[in-house]
């Protein structure tokens, strides 16, 4: 009778399936990869009492070294940080009414309608005296004088505006000529 020719694995190939299961590798990829059989690698496994690692890998270090990584990563936060509070101090000086002539139009209806809810009914009547002659008016009052509804306005505004929101998103012309 013929027998199949035993396998042997060196302790090194043990060794480095052992660190391979316990630093997350599955069973199976570790068996294909070391030519060990799946049920010895379980045996062993359970006989010697492997476990997984519960910690984390530590980082890897960064090409450009610890001190240089921190260095960009802390221009980066205070460039961030730099952004955000423009952002807040010019949103701030729209919503008080100081800068509403250099808002993109699709968002002249979101802030006068903010602007009504949050400083009240005589801004609503500064504001559509101030804007009622402007081409986009009709998308935000109604002929009573009372506001739209936000989505109806968000949608005629982009209606008119077709053209210029198509070439912001990069729609060429004669593609997807239904959106919007």
């Amino acid at each position: 009778m013929d027998f199949a020719e035993r396998k042997y694995r060196s302790e090194d190939t043990w060794e480095a399936v052992r660190r391979g299961w316990e630093q997350g590798e599955t069973a199976a990829s570790l068996a294909r990869r070391y030519d060990v059989g799946l049920a010895n690698l379980w045996r062993r496994r359970a006989a010697e009492g492997w476990e997984r690692r519960l910690e984390k890998d530590p980082s890897p270090e960064p090409l450009e070294g610890w001190k240089m990584y921190a260095e960009r990563r802390l221009d980066e936060f205070e460039a961030r940080v730099a952004e955000t509070r423009d952002l807040a101090q010019r949103l701030l000086r729209i919503m008080q009414g100081e800068e509403l002539n250099e808002v993109p139009t699709w968002h002249m209806g979101y802030l006068v309608v903010f602007r009504a809810n949050h400083l009240g009914p005589e801004t609503a009547a500064a504001d559509r005296e101030r804007f009622r002659d402007r081409d986009w008016a009709p998308a935000v009052w109604d002929e009573a004088g009372c506001f739209r509804p936000q989505y109806e306005i968000d949608r005629r505004l982009l209606l008119m505006h077709r053209k210029e929101w198509r070439e912001e998103v990069g729609l060429p012309d004669g593609v997807a000529e239904d959106y919007p």
